[in-house]
């Protein structure tokens, strides 16, 4: 074998996934078919280190956040990794509101989340006066990080461990041989490349359907659909205004959690993202300027010194459901696939959020399913 092990996808996770096991095991090589790491999913999003509130009980979203919050904050300060552990706010605006609140906070505790507190307005106004609401849940472990210093912490650990990293190559095909895989490569100098590994990781994000089906599995419960999600950033000097994460109650069967405002590393707020299904998987980016009323009415429910003009267009980026729209809320796939005859291809499909949060504890996960 050429490798021992080969992961696919440089995002955050794919990232983890290398800085951890290139401690124990020779001959790891992550791929990317990018400049660079963190190109999709990874580098556009909210950057929020969730505290594990909203998953079913018993679900990899919801062990794999709780365990992985914790690893990320020891982590960030171990490695000088900007973080702050801002706290987070979501918060009833209506009286039919205060009952979904209460229940979130039950999900949590049952989760292992035991600090939420649930906070009436006076206590609401102390933390953040310029909040409106009737009731809110303080959840004081969530946080905001650097999510580039993060990548690049991983990066730079994989190297150090004695990893391989090349990107700018691209799997195009993945065949079952006798004693690992044979993979494909389409690199940058516009050639096919072909190499062995014993193991292959799969964490290609948007496109880990398609590379799962290189190998021979295909499924429709893993289909990847493209759920965009579109973000408007709080002119200054309003931005001053807010000092931690605000958050609505959900939306149903957790397709997103509202239009929520994210405080930055650098003191900059936005609002969003917002959630829409493409029609087609194309990677489209474009934030619509027509969207500004809607951000404008979801926030001012609870923003009330919020005008239309404090909104500006900032970025989209795009989570990889495998959740349909309108169905139950779906976890993490992440399995060996040796019941499906592929034994040492293991999958990783469906890694939205908390996928940032969790990514210590999802490489930990992958770590114990190799057997080399």
């Amino acid at each position: 074998m050429d490798a021992q092990i080969t992961i696919i996808g440089a995002g955050v996770v794919g990232l983890a996934i290398a800085e951890r096991v290139s401690k124990e095991f020779n001959d790891v090589f992550l791929i990317d078919k990018y400049p660079t790491f963190g190109q999709e999913t990874s580098s556009r999003n909210s950057e929020v280190i969730h505290a594990g509130i909203y998953y079913p009980k018993g679900s990899l979203k919801s062990l794999l956040c709780v365990e992985g919050k914790r690893l990320l904050y020891d982590y960030c300060k171990e490695n000088d990794v900007p973080y702050k552990n801002c706290g987070k706010l979501i918060v009833a605006t209506s009286e039919d509101e205060i009952p979904i609140i209460e229940g979130i906070q039950k999900t949590a505790f049952n989760n292992g989340v035991e600090d939420l507190v649930i906070i009436d307005k006076s206590r609401i106004a102390e933390l953040e006066p310029s909040v409106l609401a009737l009731k809110a849940i303080f959840s004081p472990s969530t946080g905001i990080v650097d999510s580039h210093s993060l990548m690049k912490s991983y990066e730079t650990g994989t190297i150090n461990n004695g990893g391989h990293i090349v990107y700018g190559s691209e799997v195009t095909g993945i065949k079952k041989i006798e004693s690992g895989f044979e993979i494909t490569l389409f690199d940058s100098d516009k050639s096919n490349y072909m190499f062995t590994s014993k193991i292959v990781i799969n964490s290609a994000g948007l496109t880990s359907d398609k590379v799962s089906e290189m190998v021979g599995i295909v499924d429709d419960k893993l289909k990847i659909m493209f759920c965009k999600g579109e973000y408007f950033r709080l002119r200054p000097p309003k931005n001053h205004l807010i000092n931690r994460l605000v958050y609505p109650v959900p939306v149903h069967n957790l397709e997103g959690i509202g239009i929520h405002v994210t405080v930055e590393m650098n003191g900059g707020v936005k609002l969003g993202p917002d959630v829409t299904y493409l029609q087609s998987n194309k990677y489209d980016y474009k934030v619509s300027p027509f969207k500004q009323e809607a951000f404008f009415k979801s926030a001012r429910k609870f923003l009330p010194f919020l005008e239309y003009d404090d909104l500006s267009p900032e970025m989209a980026g795009i989570r990889p459901k495998i959740q349909k729209p309108g169905d139950p809320v779906m976890d993490f796939y992440i399995k060996e696939e040796k019941e499906r005859g592929y034994p040492g291809f293991i999958n990783l499909i469906g890694i939205e959020s908390p996928g940032l949060t969790s990514s210590l504890a999802i490489a930990n996960y992958v770590k114990k399913l190799i057997s080399i």
